[in-house]
């Protein structure tokens, strides 16, 4: 099971490489140039809270959805500490079913590449279809296929800090990126702990990902390299759409 024990130093870890407050202020420009009602707004695969809590304050009502309790745990403090009354639902976002509909919809951070069966891929998108509003806005990012087959794949890295060390050892094949994490983790009595974790990415050709949005029903709004205001070409290594229902 990914992001167990990682739940709880994962804002360590990943908080100085992702500039939240990009991805929060991209993703509230695009809702204000889409005209969009800030009443219902989802946050898919919502991990600890750092983009929800950025973007939760807009709206009247929030749901935080992810597939780890432990990261669950983390969000909902945040949200409470910034008096963001959000919905905490534990929940695998391929098979969605909340009984509530949104004028905003986000997946952010690759959260849509831990999805690695097409059919499970159709359903997820076509549950967030199902779950917006009439002109409702789904944005979602993907790390892109020369990403994780060139830049990532088959390499290793290694990470270290008074308190974590880890090694991070990637493998690709047949479009499946395996990421084999090893931690070494100091706790109150100043010894180290170990723990493994493992990962599964799926490299996405983005005609593969817009044939099924298009069967689905979606109008593509956009399309951006990562959180820029520039369009993607063959070098990007995240890619945003914007979507409408």
């Amino acid at each position: 099971m990914a992001y167990k024990e990682f739940a709880n130093i994962y804002d360590e870890l990943i908080y100085e490489d992702i500039d939240y407050d990009e991805i929060s202020e991209k993703i509230i420009s695009l809702s204000n140039e889409n005209n969009i009602e800030f009443e219902d707004y989802l946050d898919l695969a919502c991990g600890t809270g750092n983009v929800g809590v950025r973007v939760g304050k807009y709206f009247k009502n929030m749901y935080a959805v992810d597939l780890s309790n432990d990261m669950l745990n983390i969000a909902f403090e945040k949200f409470k500490q910034n008096k963001i009354k959000a919905k905490v639902i534990c929940q695998d976002m391929s098979e969605l079913s909340l009984n509530h509909k949104f004028n905003l919809i986000t997946s952010v951070l690759d959260s849509t590449n831990y999805i690695t069966e097409e059919e499970d891929l159709f359903n997820y998108f076509k549950r967030v279809y199902d779950h917006l509003k009439d002109d409702g806005l789904f944005i979602f990012d993907i790390n892109s296929y020369y990403k994780l087959s060139e830049i990532m794949g088959n390499n290793i890295y290694t990470y270290s800090s008074e308190d974590v060390f880890y090694t991070w050892e990637n493998t690709f094949e047949d479009n499946i990126l395996n990421m084999f994490l090893t931690f070494f983790v100091k706790n109150e009595n100043n010894l180290y702990e170990r723990f493994e974790e493992e990962h599964f990415e799926k490299a996405y050709q983005e005609k593969d990902i817009e044939d099924i949005l298009n069967e689905i029903g979606f109008n593509i709004l956009g399309k951006f390299c990562g959180y820029s205001d520039l369009k993607p070409d063959n070098n990007s290594e995240r890619i945003l759409y914007v979507l409408r229902k």
